[in-house]
């Protein structure tokens, strides 16, 4: 390796450490007005509050880090994967910010905003079926890889093991410091999958009886941005199906009017999948008699324009 190179590899690691100092350590947000139980508390990681503007920051710049550190990825290598929205703008801006370029391959019913988000931090975007979900997605950056591994790193966020890694080095360790270990419960949808495995491992590192519930929509034609019915969808590898305590589902309709609830009660425009979650949380929280109940907000509204408009 020539010293130019060297000296390339050794700047594009310290940015690296520079950036992901705007990763994570994002607020515990108290719920009180849109439910509340006597003996019962509910918080809510508040998500979009880092570079990325999502959940799927922590996994993205986890995947980007561990790919720089093993020299599988630079700034002349493309990232390459596929994405319903949020991990994709997660992986646009970290990309943008460490010069890195990005690929994306992307459902063609993404909503508006996000298109115009990733096309404004620069990545190139291929299109996929509407009705294939993200399961087409992964299907054509498979694809694209296989034509081109030498164009691309392919990140594959569904089986790679830096993504539920990310919420076990970061979320869990900051839930159970900001609920001073008082957490007894953690509630959160299923996607990638790696938010729900890797905070609930981390957590159960803490503590093993904290019960952790995923949660699913009811039913595959679903309107969950970024979820999945994995009973009928293909299930990430990153996926272990016997760490859950207890499974609730999710109806999108009552999803959909939580997001007005609370924005109404707590002053939060959230996404429909963190209105879900909440949804999740306080199904939870009615079958219980005291605890400390934790989920994340995935992202706030702010790419949501078209479902805002049917909602209020």
């Amino acid at each position: 390796m020539t010293t130019h190179i060297k000296s390339k590899n050794i700047r594009l690691k310290s940015r690296v450490h520079q950036v992901g100092q705007l990763v994570g350590n994002t607020p515990l947000y108290p719920i009180t007005k849109a439910y509340s139980k006597k003996g019962v508390q509910i918080y809510a990681k508040l998500e979009w509050q880092q570079l990325g503007s999502s959940v799927k920051s922590r996994p993205a710049f986890n995947i980007i880090k561990q790919a720089v550190y093993d020299g599988k990825l630079d700034n002349n290598k493309h990232l390459l994967d596929a994405t319903s929205g949020n991990t994709g703008i997660a992986y646009a801006s970290i990309g943008a910010a460490l010069g890195i370029p990005v690929t994306l391959c992307l459902p063609e019913n993404a909503s508006e905003g996000r298109k115009t988000i990733l096309k404004s931090l620069g990545a190139n975007l291929i299109f996929t079926s509407r009705f294939e979900s993200t399961d087409g997605a992964q299907l054509k950056a498979k694809e694209l890889f296989a034509e081109r591994p030498d164009k691309y790193y392919y990140a594959d966020q569904y089986a790679n093991d830096s993504n539920w890694k990310a919420h076990y080095e970061t979320t869990a360790p900051e839930i159970w410091a900001g609920t001073y270990g008082k957490i007894t419960h953690f509630v959160a949808g299923l996607g990638t999958t790696g938010t729900f495995m890797g905070t609930s491992r981390g957590l159960k590192a803490y503590k093993n009886d904290i019960e952790v519930v995923a949660l699913q929509p009811d039913n595959p034609m679903h309107g969950l941005e970024g979820w999945k019915h994995l009973e009928t969808a293909i299930v990430p590898k990153i996926y272990d199906n016997q760490l859950a305590d207890g499974f609730l589902e999710i109806d999108t309709l009552q999803a959909y009017e939580m997001v007005k609830t609370i924005a109404q009660t707590e002053g939060l425009l959230v996404s429909p999948s963190a209105a879900a979650n909440l949804q999740g949380a306080i199904q939870l929280a009615k079958s219980i008699d005291e605890g400390v109940i934790v989920t994340t907000f995935a992202d706030d509204a702010s790419k949501y324009a078209e479902v805002l408009q049917h909602i209020f």
